[in-house]
């Protein structure tokens, strides 16, 4: 699921898994960590570490230095695929609450290509026929799962847009690429500021919800309801590209 693919070369320095579990377990750890602050409780932090490790060895079988990443890069985006293609083996978010992100993500696209600006919370809450409280709840049900969209969606700059480029080698397909990063950057700028800040926060500098709260000055569970915002949002703006 990672979506990297570099031609293998087998390396010397990297031929012994003892040595790259030593000196990269703290990189894997600080990833299933991070993770963790978006995961319900029944997601166990040994579990992702050890689908953690399983990526770190593949990419110590598949790191080409000549390709440009440093291997901690390369190896990053290993061990997060690796734990996220695990936990979606397990998924346990019921199908009401994927089919209630999709409705919400209708809404948002509707009312934003109509209006020409961002939809505010309580005209999405009126346009789903739901009180605020009802529309914060879906908020918070899908908050486990936006970790995954996220990832999917590949705001990271990584994910998704290179998965997209490995299914698609020839120049069209390239230039699509080209036009989804784009477009992806575009949305991502485009975010109403405070989503966008938690987003940065979150993701960029890896502050957990309650150190982003923190600076905010609102409680953790309203930095989960606005980085859920953020992402559904995101979502329905990327729907072209999204749908294939």
């Amino acid at each position: 699921m990672s979506g990297v693919a570099m031609p293998k070369a087998p390396r010397s320095d990297i031929a012994i898994p003892d040595k790259m579990v030593k000196k990269y377990a703290t990189l894997v750890k600080r990833i299933a960590y991070h993770l963790m602050g978006r995961l319900p409780p029944t997601v166990q932090a040994d579990d992702l570490i050890q689908s953690g490790m399983i990526g770190l060895l593949e990419a110590a079988r598949n790191y080409d230095e000549t390709q440009g990443a440093s291997f901690e890069t390369y190896a990053g985006i290993r061990v997060r695929g690796s734990m996220l293609d695990e936990i979606r083996k397990n998924d346990w978010v019921p199908r009401s609450v994927h089919k209630k992100t999709r409705m919400v993500a209708e809404v948002v696209r509707e009312i934003e290509n109509r209006t020409g600006r961002d939809a505010r919370d309580h005209e999405i809450a009126e346009g789903l026929g739901f009180t605020m409280k009802e529309y914060h709840k879906i908020l918070k049900d899908t908050g486990g799962q936006r970790v995954f969209s996220f990832d999917e969606i590949g705001l990271d700059g990584t994910s998704l847009s290179e998965t997209y480029a490995d299914e698609r080698t020839g120049p069209y397909e390239g230039l699509q690429t080209a036009g989804f990063r784009d477009h992806l950057m575009d949305a991502i700028a485009g975010l109403p500021e405070r989503e966008r800040l938690v987003m940065g926060l979150y993701y960029d500098e890896e502050l957990n919800l309650r150190e982003i709260g923190t600076i905010l000055g609102v409680s953790e569970s309203r930095v989960s309801q606005i980085h859920s915002q953020a992402v559904i949002r995101l979502q329905a703006r990327l729907t072209p590209w999204t749908r294939g």
